[in-house]
């Protein structure tokens, strides 16, 4: 363990002048080299960190963590009752309801049209209580009344905003499953009146979908009382593949359950490797400043071989004497780790809260690059920078030991 005789010669020899000014310069260059890996490696953790977050924030905001679905897509869901109160007793399940799902085409009143992925659920579902934190405009309690003689429906503000509705507007609707006339196929035409806006910060939700109860879906649609999905939340979205394999044994061969780690697979399996090749390929810089930290140290040991031989005979051990070298290239990596945390940190919140990095929101989904830092990063990244400090120390303190004091002096 390092004593203070140690620590303090050390600190003496990183603060004394230099006799040769490339010492102290390749000493800069070392700290600012620790202090670049670590700053770099917060940073792209803290993306890293941000992207996952937004995707778990904004997306399961309204969409579930576990769906129940047929295997081969016919009428519908039967007894999504019995079904939803079976999935409810599931450990780890804290709610289980029923949804319609289809296509439409919405019509604005100055004949803005746009392709909809209208969603019915029950009004008193938990989905519904994640999309009233979300809303923009309007209140999602006018969901549960018609307005002036009008149902209501609940858009993203994106899709609002293609088709110019605000809330209170009244937004024509049109499904492909109508009714059969002598003339042919007659799609089915409704008028809805807008209730509210959401504004999840997903583009693809969105853009995309709207959200009427469930009875509006059904007869919308023309399904009678049927379901083409059971929405599974659970009360920790990791455990969803758990909770998906355990609803399979009880839901029948006929259907179905996928999660949103199946459903948005590629993008995790590309956040994994993105962070796995950034913490290889940042790692270099890392091992650039060892590199640093390893040839001032060895120009540290020629330049103070008097000193060392004085120290010698004076009774200092050999013990004593790597020492010196070791807490010298750890105080090295000391202050370029702090120095790298405070600027990896300090950026990555400024970044996010001003938003200084904008995306094109159609096609990353998201409307500017998220920074999240955590705490735990900060813990594994300044270990493995010291530890490459320590490594780097080895040698040069190795050398410093195997010096002779007599034969040093004689021709010193």
């Amino acid at each position: 363990m390092l004593q203070s005789f140690e620590l303090f010669v050390a600190a003496r020899y990183l603060k004394a002048k230099r006799q040769q000014s490339v010492i102290s310069l390749i000493t800069i260059i070392s700290v600012l080299g620790v202090a670049a890996g670590v700053m770099a490696l917060v940073i792209a953790l803290a993306v890293n960190n941000g992207f996952r977050a937004s995707l778990e924030t904004n997306l399961l905001s309204a969409t579930p963590h576990v769906v129940i679905l047929e295997k081969e897509p016919s009428s519908g869901i039967a007894d999504w009752r019995e079904l939803c109160e079976k999935l409810r007793r599931l450990p780890g399940v804290t709610s289980a309801e029923p949804a319609l799902y289809g296509k439409v085409f919405a019509t604005g009143p100055q004949q803005r049209s746009a392709e909809v992925t209208l969603k019915g659920v029950p009004l008193d579902a938990a989905v519904m209580q994640q999309l009233r934190r979300n809303i923009k405009k309007g209140s999602l309690d006018d969901l549960r009344r018609d307005v002036r003689g009008l149902p209501t429906i609940v858009l993203g503000s994106h899709l609002a905003e293609k088709t110019g509705m605000l809330p209170g507007s009244v937004l024509r609707v049109d499904s492909p499953q109508g009714e059969m006339t002598p003339f042919g196929l007659r799609t089915g035409t409704f008028e809805y009146r807008v209730a509210a806006i959401f504004e999840s910060g997903f583009y693809d939700l969105d853009n995309q979908f709207a959200f009427v109860s469930l009875e509006q879906a059904q007869k919308l649609f023309s399904t009678g009382d049927l379901a083409n999905a059971i929405e599974l939340r659970v009360a920790h979205v990791d455990d969803a593949p758990a909770i998906a394999q355990r609803a399979e044994a009880l839901i029948g061969p006929k259907l179905g359950a996928t999660n949103w780690m199946e459903q948005n697979r590629q993008l995790l399996t590309a956040l994994r490797l993105e962070r796995t090749v950034s913490t290889i390929t940042i790692g270099l810089i890392q091992l650039v400043a060892a590199l640093n930290i390893l040839t001032a140290l060895v120009m540290s040991v020629m330049e103070k071989r008097r000193d060392i031989a004085v120290l010698m005979s004076l009774g200092a051990r050999q013990s004593q004497i790597a020492r010196i070298f070791i807490a010298q290239g750890l105080l090295i990596g000391a202050c370029g780790v702090v120095l790298g945390l405070v600027g990896g940190y300090g950026l990555s919140f400024l970044a996010d809260h001003y938003r200084w990095i904008a995306l094109d929101e159609e096609l990353y989904s998201i409307a500017y690059v998220p920074f999240e830092p955590h705490f735990i990063d900060a813990l594994w990244i300044s270990a493995a920078a010291m530890a490459v400090s320590l490594l780097a120390t080895l040698h040069p303190a190795r050398s410093a030991t195997r010096l002779m004091p007599v034969e040093t002096l004689r021709y010193e």
